[in-house]
């Protein structure tokens, strides 16, 4: 169950953050939402910036969100946006937006080195340092600043992500989930119709009562309380009302719906979001994931080869991480004993030009089990040996080591 808690905080700042509706973001000037979110949420290059971001142009929308910052550089939401972009790029470079890798616990003890240049670590840091300070400079003057405290909250949410996913700091971002929640809390207090900030709670709610006690223990929250339907309840408010959660907020509840394995639910709300944006590439492949997890393989094979076929067409989607289609096909295509294609497509994934060490090695490793399962002894061989080789990730070493000694027999 820790890896729900990790994969929440991977979600609070997750492509949804920036990806409102058109119905979102063109709130006219007298719309009531502008009194219960922050006033630069609604900024025209804020906006251009979410479009960007909506299809995955990270490079587009740090330019617009670096002319944010710029022209803004006391409100601590512009650090938050460029916080957010500068981390969830870094991610999905490193093959780490894939929901898939978080549905299961086995993730929290991946021995995966996640290799971040030191520009880019300074560069997060600053941001999230900076923002929080003016965050905290904001709340001494006005202890009723409901704006100051969400962009607190938002900035320990993203950086939370950061330390979680690349550092394995489990402790230290579930005690930063549980100040941006406290952080979200403030800002309800102050004003109850302020929806963007029940999301942050929300997703503790669920989180947090899906944890068995011991667990709570480890990661210092014990006393903290959760309530899975009550959670849910905020999620769908922020769904309904937040200005730059709405979306976001039904990513996160198709998560926890398919955690409780509530599949018929999830696959509504993961349906909308990748009709309502068919050029995001993420939204798309994860409700091919998540009709894999309900065990509608073929169904999830149908969804994963038009993602494929509607990524060959030119400029349909940015940047696709086609690996991750790949992959998700060959684990559906193996669970279904189509060990031909399987193995076919562990190797697609892994021959992918932008896939990182991570993902390439263990795409060798799968791609080797279903040779050896064709009795296919002399290609499992040569891929064990590229997953069990120096340099890069070694996360799949042992394995592949122990595989070249003795062939694979499961399934």
């Amino acid at each position: 169950m820790a890896g729900l808690v990790v994969a929440a905080l991977m979600l609070f700042v997750s492509p949804a953050t920036l990806q409102a509706s058109s119905a979102h973001a063109q709130v006219a000037a007298n719309d009531p939402a502008r009194q219960h979110s922050d006033a630069l949420n609604f900024d025209p290059m804020v906006r251009e910036a979410y479009e960007r971001f909506y299809v995955l142009d990270f490079d587009g929308a740090l330019n617009r969100s670096g002319a944010v910052l710029k022209a803004h550089p006391q409100d601590p939401m512009a650090y938050g946006y460029e916080l957010m972009l500068t981390v969830f790029r870094e991610l999905y470079q490193q093959d780490l937006l894939d929901t898939t890798y978080y549905a299961h616990d086995n993730f929290l003890t991946s021995k995966r080195n996640v290799p971040v240049s030191e520009a880019t670590r300074q560069r997060i840091e600053w941001l999230t340092n900076t923002g929080i300070k003016l965050s905290d400079d904001r709340i001494k003057a006005n202890g009723n600043d409901k704006d100051a405290y969400f962009a607190r909250g938002y900035l320990r949410g993203m950086h939370a992500v950061f330390i979680t996913l690349v550092d394995h700091s489990y402790v230290a971002a579930a005690k930063q989930g549980y100040a941006a929640r406290n952080d979200s809390e403030q800002a309800l207090r102050i004003d109850p119709l302020y929806a963007d900030a029940k999301m942050a709670v929300g997703i503790q709610q669920f989180a947090v009562a899906s944890l068995p006690r011991w667990v709570r223990i480890v990661v210092g929250i014990m006393g903290v309380g959760g309530n899975k339907e009550r959670g849910l309840a905020l999620l769908r408010d922020s769904a309904a009302h937040g200005v730059v959660t709405a979306v976001e907020s039904r990513t996160v509840l198709s998560l926890f719906l398919r955690h409780d394995a509530r599949y018929p639910e999830a696959l509504v709300v993961q349906h909308g979001l990748a009709a309502q944006y068919p050029h995001n590439y993420l939204f798309r492949l994860e409700e091919a994931n998540l009709t894999k997890d309900e065990g509608n393989g073929p169904g999830a094979i149908a969804l994963y080869k038009v993602v494929l076929a509607d990524a060959s067409k030119p400029g349909y989607f940015i940047d696709p991480r086609l690996q991750m289609a790949w992959f998700g096909l060959a684990d559906t295509q193996r669970g279904w004993n189509d060990i031909p294609n399987a193995a076919l497509n562990y190797v697609n994934a892994a021959t992918q030009p932008n896939c990182s060490d991570w993902l390439r090695k263990r795409a060798q490793l799968n791609a080797g089990e279903m040779y050896d399962l064709l009795h296919q002894r002399a290609k499992a061989v040569s891929l064990y040996q590229m997953a069990a080789g120096g340099g890069g990730d070694q996360s799949q070493t042992e394995m592949a080591r122990r595989l070249l000694k003795s062939p694979y027999t499961g399934k």
